[in-house]
This record gives C-alpha cells, structure tokens and sequence, in this order.
C-alpha cells in the first residue's frame, strides 16, 4: 500500500513540474513581441534586430565551409551582388515612401559548391546561393527572383520567428518527458514540434515568393522569371530532390501560388518593358 501512494505522489510531482514548465513555455512565447521594422507588423520573435545581424555573422563562417567557401569567380560574385543590391535599391525607394527604412545590413555570397542546389539566408541579411544552382538560372531575372525570395525571409524575420517557436516546443517537448518519466515520450513530442514547425516553415516560404515578386518589380525585373525558377527546381528534381526543396513547398504548387500573386498585385497585368 505504501508503495502504491509512494509511486501515486511522485506522478502527482512529475506532472506539476511538467504542467509548470509548459505554462512558462507558454508565457515566454506569448509575451515575446517586437515590431517588424519593415512592415510594421507586431511579431513572436526571439531576437532583436542587432541579436538577428550578429547571430547570422557569426553562422556565416561555417555554413561557408558546409558549402566549400565561397566561388572564386569574381566576375560571378560581381554578378550576384549587382542584382543583390538593385534589389536592395527598390525595397529602399518603397519604404521611404513610407518613411521607413531598412535595417538589416544585407550581403550576397556565391558559394562554390556546384552540386547541391540551394539558396538560403542567415538572420540578419547574409544570403547564400550555390554554384549549381546560380549556373541553372537562364536569366538575371531568374536570379533576381532567387535572391528576392530570400531577401523577403530577412525583411519578414522568419528566422527570428522560428528561434522563438523552437524554444516552445522544446519548452512543451521537456514538460511531456517529465509528465511521462519517458525519454522516448519526450522525442515523441519533439517529433510533433518539428511538424508543426515544418508547416510554419511552408508559409514563410510563401510569404517569401511574395516579397519576390514586389522586390523583383520594384528593381525593374518581370516577376514571372519567378515561374521559370520553379520550373528549373522542378526539373533538378528529376535526378534527386534539390536541397532547395527539402523545406520549401513543391514548385507546382508555388507556381500556381505565384501566378496567384501576379494577378494581386498586377490586375492590370504585369506592366511592360520589365527585364526578364
């Protein structure tokens, strides 16, 4: 009997410790708030502006080094960083508009590596395309939308956003192994975090076609080489599916989501006399 009160009191502790720890998860997430310096926009973030721009230099080094450093084609670094910047140029005409400006100190790296097909930013404006990736792309049209679509990534603070989301499911993760007395519970609910996440991670992605699409016009680019983007990832896929794709929505689906955006944003149609 008292064995049986003995192993009923310790579960009553394990799941007050457990329901404790998820109520401060929880608490700690919901009160995370900042304002979005670009849009406006009240956001869950677990960084601050400075936080995001010194976490991404300090990644920068040793994704370089994943990828095999940086090309050493000057003349195609060039390259990447005069569309990188004409970008940068029309976002800075449209917030001035509205009496903003932007924050984030951005730079464009071409990576060396001429097999994995990927582009990606760090928090706080280091952007990255790979070798095999840049050497696919047709048009600078292509490449502005590449480079647009990360550059909305930054603007928006996905990463921010996700750091903070991360914390509350590990938060949560931790409260069910103590609740469970389980280690394999605990990675079970891991496992759900990392879904929900992975859902969360598919609409950034979306959101970030659409920046590329306003950036892309703003700079002069016809956004529709966006669509050409899609069809060159989808093409690579037949071989094995791109890095590229392994967290982003497949590029059927955002095809139709871009042509969707186009006529948003342009019901008159595209305007003319954009660079492809």
């Amino acid at each position: 009997m008292y064995g049986q009160r003995g192993k009923s009191s310790a579960w009553k502790i394990r799941l007050l410790i457990a329901a404790a720890i998820a109520l401060f998860s929880l608490v700690s997430y919901y009160s995370m708030s900042d304002q979005n310096p670009i849009t406006g926009e009240n956001q869950r973030v677990q960084l601050t502006v400075d936080q995001e721009i010194a976490l991404g230099l300090q990644a920068k080094p040793e994704l370089t080094r994943q990828y095999q450093g940086l090309h050493p084609n000057a003349e195609a670094q060039a390259h990447v960083d005069q569309v990188g910047t004409r970008l940068l140029a029309g976002l800075q005409r449209q917030l001035a508009e509205q009496g903003r400006t932007n924050p984030f100190p951005f730079e464009f790296h071409l990576l060396r590596d001429n097999k994995t097909i990927n582009a990606f930013a760090l928090p706080g404006g280091q952007v990255f395309i790979t070798a095999a990736l840049y050497d696919r792309l047709q048009t600078e049209g292509q490449l502005a939308g590449v480079l647009g679509h990360e550059i909305g990534h930054v603007l928006s603070r996905h990463g921010a956003q996700q750091l903070a989301k991360q914390q509350l499911t590990q938060g949560l993760a931790g409260a069910a192994g103590v609740a469970g007395g389980d280690p394999e519970t605990a990675r079970m609910a891991q496992a759900v975090g990392a879904l929900v996440n992975l859902k969360y991670g598919r609409e950034a992605e979306l959101e970030s076609d659409r920046w590329g699409v306003r950036l892309m016009a703003a700079a002069g680019y016809d956004p529709r080489a966006m669509i050409g983007v899609m069809k060159i990832l989808e093409e690579a896929g037949g071989s094995g599916q791109p890095e590229f794709m392994s967290s982003h929505p497949k590029p059927a689906n955002r095809v139709a989501y871009i042509e969707d955006v186009l006529r948003q944003e342009f019901p008159e149609g595209v305007p003319q006399g954009l660079e492809p």
